[in-house]
């Protein structure tokens, strides 16, 4: 049932902006010593039924991490942060009941489903100097997902 242009679109939204974004503020990223954080899933990693388009779009954009990395050290650092089901008005269908919900939080070893801040956090942590020396990383913030479950 998948076609062509789904993937066109999830393409386009997911690597081509951040490529475009990327590219925009490469020299000041250069001049400043920034620090890029990508966002990618656990099912880029993890085999997820239904997933097919968003897990390959991910995976495009975890590779594009690994080589921004080693393409703009030492002067850019480029992270991935790979969340699990976060509630959020994306995922609000999928868990809008609470059994289905609470079935989802049990496929994690912490037994929760994500909140947005999780992941923000990270990405604070990411974005600042305390991380000077973290590049070129995947970093799930999964309840576990990805490698306990």
């Amino acid at each position: 049932m998948v076609k062509e242009d789904d993937f066109q679109k999830c393409m386009k939204l997911n690597l081509y902006s951040a490529v475009e974004a990327i590219k925009g503020y490469q020299e000041s990223l250069k001049k400043n010593k920034g620090s890029v954080v990508l966002f990618s899933t656990v099912a880029a990693q993890r085999g997820f039924t239904n997933h097919a388009i968003i897990a390959s779009t991910k995976a495009a954009v975890e590779g594009l991490t690994v080589s921004l990395a080693a393409e703009f050290a030492p002067n850019i650092r480029v992270n991935c942060i790979a969340p699990s089901l976060t509630k959020s008005k994306m995922a609000k269908n999928v868990i809008k009941h609470t059994k289905i919900e609470e079935s989802i939080a049990k496929l994690h070893p912490l037994k929760r489903i994500g909140e947005g801040i999780d992941a923000a956090k990270l990405a604070s942590f990411l974005l600042s100097t305390n991380s000077s020396w973290i590049t070129g990383q995947i970093i799930g913030v999964d309840g576990g997902r990805s490698t306990i479950a």
